[in-house]
């Protein structure tokens, strides 16, 4: 699914984020930034070690990344220059401020890509994975801070969500539809 909000081409699509040719794809990473499962893993496996050991200086210098906060290192052998890592919220039921941790993982992660200059960039669905965050909830929230985004700031080309499953892209093309028949 494509569409435009303002002037930046929001894409919605199946895929691998690793093999994304945008300048930036985002990671969800875990607060470590030393890799793991998931979307985390691939991303690290694919890029090679330079990502590891970009992230681990950032780890020396700041500690580990809290919660809805980004940092960036490059893209190592990806075909995307940078990868900007996130920390999304893990799901306790809404119970402990996860649909604004939520929002701020996506509005930093745009923020840092707009500091540097970053024209396209693509995320995976944060915290929808082992994280178990609803994906019809944290799609409605990832839509709505990228469309309140480039609306205020149209710095952006393209937007791309590569999602990773059938069920997943659907949620967020009826959290799009919806969001823009409000």
């Amino acid at each position: 699914m494509e569409a435009f909000a303002g002037k930046t081409l929001i894409k919605m699509i199946m895929g691998d984020i690793t093999r994304q040719e945008t300048e930036a794809i985002v990671n969800a990473a875990n607060s470590g930034l030393m890799g793991g499962g998931g979307v985390d893993g691939a991303i690290h496996r694919a890029g090679g070690p330079q990502i590891l050991a970009e992230c681990k200086e950032i780890r020396a210098r700041q500690g580990r990344l809290p919660t809805g906060q980004a940092v960036i290192t490059s893209g190592g052998k990806l075909k995307a220059r940078y990868v900007i890592h996130t920390v999304g919220p893990v799901w306790s039921g809404g119970k402990r401020n996860e649909d604004e941790l939520l929002g701020n993982a996506y509005r930093n992660s745009l923020a840092l890509a707009r500091e540097r200059g970053i024209r396209t960039i693509s995320f995976p669905s944060i915290s929808t994975g082992i994280y178990s965050f609803p994906v019809d909830r944290a799609a409605r929230i990832a839509l709505g801070v990228v469309k309140d985004f480039v609306s205020s700031r149209p710095v952006f080309e393209e937007v791309r969500f590569v999602l990773f499953s059938p069920p997943v892209l659907e949620e967020f093309e009826a959290a799009w539809e919806e969001l823009i028949n409000k």
